[in-house]
């Protein structure tokens, strides 16, 4: 899985220590510029199912920029790498939260896996357990609180994969294909507008969650 771009990657925008957030995001974006950058997507992608905030798109997107022909191989790794840690998350959930959930709240909370949002998932579960899995993996909605919640709530394990593999996949593949097809011309926006990306990330958040509160 080690992959090194064909083309160079451009390197993390410097920004003030206050700026955590981006910061953030220029570390996962560094990894584009190793020989590891293979193993790093992997990697975040299990992760991000479960507890890391970066979604793995920020280092799909300049690895495909890097080598636009294995476009659908970075997709393809992005997207079983995140359904095997969603399935982690669901395991999490039905074996160790009554002996975790406490920590978890306590110190993931700034990961979005706190008491108020796994009540709303909770009450989601109950009427649209395939949906909400399928929602979260495809939108902004938070997927680790999902794949988690999900396992509290121990709705079909099976149905949980197989929504957590279209959606999962159908995100990747396009934000893959949206880099190849268009090129470099998309990252520099990304790096001017990076802000403005954050806020519209948010409205997206709350968006999503406030729809799902009207269907339910």
């Amino acid at each position: 899985m080690t992959e090194q771009p064909a083309i160079p990657a451009q390197h993390p925008v410097s920004v003030g220590k206050w700026h955590l957030h981006r910061r953030l995001y220029n570390w996962v974006l560094h990894w584009a510029l190793t020989p590891y950058s293979g193993w790093a997507l992997f990697l975040l992608s299990f992760a991000e199912s479960s507890f890391f905030p970066v979604p793995p798109d920020v280092l799909l997107a300049p690895l495909t920029l890097g080598n636009r022909k294995k476009w659908w191989k970075f997709a393809l790794l992005c997207s079983v790498a995140s359904v095997v840690g969603g399935v982690l998350g669901y395991l999490i959930g039905v074996f160790l939260w009554d002996l975790i959930g406490a920590w978890v709240f306590a110190h993931l909370g700034w990961a979005g896996i706190n008491e108020p949002n796994f009540a709303k998932f909770q009450n989601w579960y109950d009427r649209f357990d395939f949906w909400i899995v399928f929602t979260c993996g495809f939108t902004p909605l938070p997927y680790k609180v999902c794949t988690i919640s999900a396992g509290v709530a121990r709705i079909s394990f099976m149905g949980f994969v197989i929504a957590s593999t279209i959606s999962r996949s159908a995100r990747f593949f396009l934000v893959a294909g949206l880099f190849w097809r268009f090129g470099p011309t998309i990252k520099p926006f990304i790096d001017k507008y990076f802000n403005w990306l954050c806020l519209a990330f948010m409205v997206l958040l709350i968006g999503g969650f406030v729809v799902i509160k009207l269907v339910s």
